[in-house]
């Protein structure tokens, strides 16, 4: 297998914007939004005044357990995903393991001892899984790149697949070279039946002080024959899920990050509108929302995003998945989700639900 990515044609990226590298950093095109006033400071003010009511599931989250064999025998001429939480998917493609984004830690930040911790346990441990064709990862933010998950799994995994600058983080980790790939947005590389693509995001990078933006962040396009899987990584809204949907459209599956979003951060990070409206730009079939349900990123309820993308879809007939963590979902027959989040939101709001919207099936 090469595996050096190559660009699309010429043509096929006309009109495209490549990520910006000036002076050891990447930019995102035409910069960020930033509100007026922001600083460190008055975020830590809000954390301590403004409080974060409902930040946290007060049951616990359901989760199925995945087992190596439940696994292994699904059938190979199907595809299965399953959301093993916040951004991590399982996927079973043909036969064949991948993982996007696995973070398996207790706490999703620097330290193990402080950051936000999960609500839940993963559906399966990193021992338990099988090997693994490859890793795809979207940036170096902590809750997408888990340095102990990473250490964890490099045994079993035949190759990691990263935006430029993450390579470097890898190896420091011991990490051989010869398992690590690189893409800058558009570049693209067949693995096997598998094609994958790094499209833009609007989004940043970093995991300390000094070395903000010096790596690149991503989306992903997963194609196979016959199926086409979108991942959004992290992104705020942009015109940029438009283009990759007249490129590389239409998916039958879009994972679409919705949640950890706030008036702070509005470039960054999309409102679950906004999160719709990605997965129309991207001529999506059914919606799976991730980046939530797994660790308190933000200040609104825990329940929210699933809430505010739950009616929007049932508004507009569109085919929602919102499996239990560990739930299979298979993208090759209908499938049917329940809206769970909702035994474990306040008494309140759920008896102001049952008032206006009282289905649960999606």
């Amino acid at each position: 297998m090469n595996n050096k990515p190559h660009y699309l044609s010429d043509q096929e990226v006309a009109n495209k914007t490549l990520a910006s590298f000036v002076n050891g950093r990447f930019s995102n095109p035409g910069g960020v939004k930033r509100l007026k006033g922001l600083s460190a400071g008055k975020l830590l003010k809000r954390f301590f005044v403004e409080g974060k009511p409902h930040s946290f599931p007060k049951g616990n989250i359901p989760v199925q357990k995945i087992t190596r064999a439940q696994l292994d025998a699904l059938p190979v001429n199907e595809n299965h995903v399953f959301r093993l939480g916040h951004s991590s998917i399982l996927l079973k493609l043909q036969g064949e393991y991948w993982l996007i984004d696995p973070v398996f830690s207790k706490r999703a930040s620097p330290s193990q001892h402080l950051g936000p911790k999960r609500f839940h346990q993963v559906p399966i441990s990193a021992q338990e899984l099988p090997p693994l064709k490859g890793i795809i990862l979207s940036h170096n933010h902590y809750d997408h790149l888990d340095k102990q998950t990473v250490l964890s799994l490099q045994a079993k995994t035949a190759h990691f697949y990263m935006p430029l600058g993450v390579a470097a983080i890898m190896a420091r980790w011991g990490i051989p070279e010869g398992k690590l790939t690189e893409f800058d947005w558009w570049q693209t590389l067949a693995v096997d039946d598998v094609r994958l693509t790094a499209t833009p995001t609007q989004h940043f990078s970093g995991r300390g002080l000094k070395d903000g933006n010096a790596s690149l962040w991503c989306s992903w396009v997963i194609a196979l024959p016959a199926t086409r899987i979108f991942f959004s990584g992290d992104s705020g809204y942009f015109s940029g899920f438009k283009h990759i949907g007249d490129a590389l459209g239409p998916f039958d599956l879009v994972i679409m990050e919705t949640g950890a979003y706030d008036r702070f951060w509005p470039s960054v990070h999309m409102r679950p509108e906004e999160s719709f409206q990605a997965f129309i730009d991207l001529k999506g079939r059914r919606l799976l929302p991730a980046h939530n349900g797994t660790f308190d990123l933000s200040f609104h309820p825990w329940y929210e995003p699933f809430e505010r993308i739950h009616a929007l879809a049932m508004a507009s007939g569109v085919e929602l998945l919102t499996p239990r963590m560990g739930e299979p979902v298979c993208l090759d027959r209908p499938q049917q989700t329940t809206a769970w989040w909702r035994a474990l939101m306040p008494e309140t709001t759920r008896m102001e639900l049952s008032v206006t919207a009282p289905e649960t099936e999606v």
